[in-house]
């Protein structure tokens, strides 16, 4: 049983080629991408200044346009998203007409970006369509991946005056400000510094950033989409975000990532039992993925699975952000021969899985996995991919 592939880069270029040539009557002169990512290890640390381990995927978002000279903005997407309009036009933002968020809703992650873009000149109007592989709502990131892609469109245009790692902060405040979603950077980041061969250990404190590598041909990332979204998931992310952060004030910390567990077991009466929950969770994961990180870069691949299954039965029991179908995909995995560790990725409440496993051992437990779970799985196996970049036409 293979599993099932989105478009190459290649192919996706050529879709949205052929749309722009559509929509606007002209062959596009610029063309950018930007993968998703899934995270190996680290959930729910980002925002706490924690680390993480993602990698970027081979699926991934592009924007092909061109400049235009009349201050506006036409924006076309090959992407279905319900009862939303494909196509938006809007002007250049002033200072006296900046961006705001509206519909479509897809356009918001795009508009984000322009508004905060630091340009070094003035930013002219351009024409783009927008095309990508990253699975909507999967949690792999198919909403940094449009915001990275635009920040890279928007380089080719007019150069930004920001640091590398201001990148990744505008496409973060463009999610917050402009999608209300108040992510970590995480996303932002793998997308934009991804390595080939490398999954990438960030410090989410300092930003710093360490490629680890994960190019052992005989080792294999497969990621299984649960197909499934439960509503909880929005309401439940600022919540969570909130008593981590009620948890590191009543602890007289700046944040979790100050705090260990002996800190947090002796302040344990200063916290509500959610809270202290949440708390142990953030602080295991962040020990955990750096032993994670130690365990990949020695190829102890049976310490990094142990780890991954820590992890998820600490989301699951006290992040409580796991689902039945997420903890059933994650028992079956483990049920296979050659599979070292599987957890839930993302923000939970639905969405993927990933599993390290044999490379082997792949078409066996996407058969295993696909006879006996209660849904409808989709699986995508990806090696660990580069960052944005600028593609060829």
């Amino acid at each position: 049983m293979a599993a099932s592939w989105e478009p190459e880069v290649g192919a996706l270029l050529e879709e949205a080629r052929r749309t722009f040539h559509k929509e606007f009557g002209s062959a596009p002169t610029l063309a950018v991408s930007a993968p998703g990512r899934v995270n190996l290890i680290g959930e729910h640390t980002d925002y706490n200044d924690g680390l993480v381990l993602p990698m970027a995927l081979e699926l991934v978002t592009v924007m092909v346009g061109i400049p235009r000279l009349d201050g506006l903005i036409s924006l076309v997407t090959t992407s279905e998203y319900a009862d939303e309009p494909r196509q938006v036009e809007f002007p250049v933002p002033t200072a006296e007409q900046p961006l705001e968020p509206g519909m479509p809703r897809w356009a918001n992650y795009v508009k984000g970006v322009i508004q905060h873009y630091p340009a070094a000149g003035p930013l002219p109007g351009f024409s783009a369509v927008v095309a990508s592989s990253v699975p909507l709502g999967g949690g792999l990131s198919s909403s940094a991946s449009l915001e990275v892609a635009t920040y890279t469109f928007l380089q080719q245009l007019c150069p930004d005056s920001g640091a590398a790692a201001t990148r990744a902060q505008v496409c973060q405040r463009a999610e917050h400000s402009f999608a209300g979603v108040p992510c970590g950077i995480m996303d932002q980041l793998i997308s934009l510094f991804g390595q080939k061969g490398h999954a990438l250990l960030i410090d989410c404190r300092s930003l710093e950033t360490r490629p680890v590598p994960l190019s052992d041909p005989g080792v294999a990332v497969l990621i299984t989409n649960s197909n499934v979204r439960h509503s909880l998931g929005s309401s439940e992310y600022p919540i969570r975000r909130r008593q981590c952060e009620l948890a590191a004030k009543a602890l007289g910390k700046k944040s979790l990532r100050e705090v260990d567990m002996k800190d947090l077991e002796a302040g344990k009466e200063l916290l509500t039992k959610e809270e202290h929950r949440r708390a142990r969770h953030v602080v295991g994961e962040i020990q955990r993925t750096s032993e994670a990180a130690a365990a990949l870069s020695a190829s102890n691949y049976k310490a990094f699975g142990r780890l991954m299954v820590e992890s998820h039965n600490s989301l699951r029991d006290d992040y409580e952000v796991s689902c039945p179908e997420l903890d059933q995909l994650v028992t079956l995995a483990l049920s296979v021969p050659g599979v070292y560790g599987s957890r839930m990725t993302g923000g939970g409440f639905g969405g993927c899985t990933v599993t390290l496993l044999e490379a082997d051992a792949a078409t066996r437990a996407m058969q295993h996995i696909q006879e006996q779970y209660k849904g409808t799985a989709t699986f995508y196996l990806s090696k660990a991919a580069d960052g944005a970049k600028v593609q060829p036409l």
